[in-house]
């Protein structure tokens, strides 16, 4: 069948024109996805002992909440790129170290269990929020440790580089509480500090206090305070500046939310036997983050998470 000169004329048009689209769109590419596109490679951060979000299990291999999480990203990326395969390099990172790591460009996503506040977000971004949590502290109930003002005079450790540490060392002045204030290098050396009697308390957030208590030697020797001492949403952090990649970060963990599919995901690590003890952390969901699962926010601001009574909507609604 022969083709008109302007069909023909037409069609030829049409081919530059898709062909200058496509280049068009490869040359738009920047950033972290253009590094990943490049190299075939994305750096994930993780963590040696933040049970249940990023650790090593007795096999030396690393798992968690958080890099489940992580993983369902690095397939949403995949398929942006158009990539057939995608090499997961998972490089260690500490609460010190993961923050300049994203910064460098060392890692791409640092997953493991990191609080997302406004301080922090004027240097990283964080993706929406995927747990919730408290700092709060924990000692041996032989201590007698009821609140942060039972502390006075006494030895206290957190682990180096997160905002606990911060918070913890603010309230000691302004309470003039005179705590002798120690730091960790991650949260199993934190945790070993009060095993062993160099520490009376160690404050961090509930869930891994609970974790870390959960896994040691003697569980019941343990007990976490009641008195909340802050709101602590985790978010998977990004680099800063880098809209495209965060589009594509977002979305998948958006999906993944308000899909319910990450309630599986959830149970799996909070409400069943996980590695390497097979120990049930039996940590149901919060209605705080039923919520943020429901809307995601990236917010670092802990007032995002307050979750309202219903009959104070149904008030609201009225008006």
């Amino acid at each position: 069948m022969k083709l008109s000169k302007l069909a023909a004329a037409l069609i030829s048009v049409g081919l530059v024109a898709a062909t200058m689209a496509g280049a068009a769109q490869a040359a738009e590419l920047t950033g972290t996805l253009k590094k990943i596109k490049d190299t075939g490679t994305i750096t994930l951060g993780v963590r040696d002992s933040s049970i249940p979000f990023s650790y090593l299990d007795d096999k030396q291999s690393y798992q968690g909440y958080s890099v489940d999480l992580c993983l369902k990203v690095v397939t949403a990326v995949q398929k942006q790129l158009g990539l057939t395969a995608l090499k997961v390099v998972l490089n260690p990172v500490t609460s010190a170290t993961r923050i300049p790591l994203i910064a460098n460009g060392t890692i791409d996503l640092s997953c493991d269990s990191a609080t997302n506040n406004l301080e922090r977000q004027k240097i990283v971004a964080f993706a929406p929020t995927y747990f919730i949590t408290a700092n709060r502290l924990l000692a041996k109930k032989s201590s007698n440790i009821k609140s942060l003002d039972d502390m006075k005079g006494k030895t206290i450790v957190s682990t180096s580089g997160t905002s606990n540490l911060k918070q913890i060392t603010a309230l000691n002045a302004e309470r003039n509480l005179g705590m002798n204030i120690l730091t960790a290098k991650d949260h199993a050396e934190s945790f070993l500090m009060v095993e062993t009697g160099r520490a009376v308390a160690f404050a961090m957030d509930d869930i891994l206090l609970a974790s870390l208590a959960a896994n040691s030697k003697a569980p019941a020797d343990y007990a976490i305070t009641s008195e909340p001492l802050s709101v602590e949403p985790y978010g998977i952090i990004e680099r800063r500046d880098d809209l495209e990649f965060k589009k594509v970060v977002d979305t998948a963990l958006g999906n993944l939310f308000k899909s319910g599919e990450v309630n599986k995901i959830y149970d799996k690590w909070f409400m069943s036997p996980i590695p390497p003890k097979g120990i049930n952390l039996n940590v149901p969901m919060s209605p705080q983050l039923k919520a943020a699962f429901a809307h995601p926010t990236d917010s670092g601001d802990p007032a995002a998470y307050a979750v309202v009574p219903e009959a104070q909507k149904q008030s609201t609604k009225k008006k």
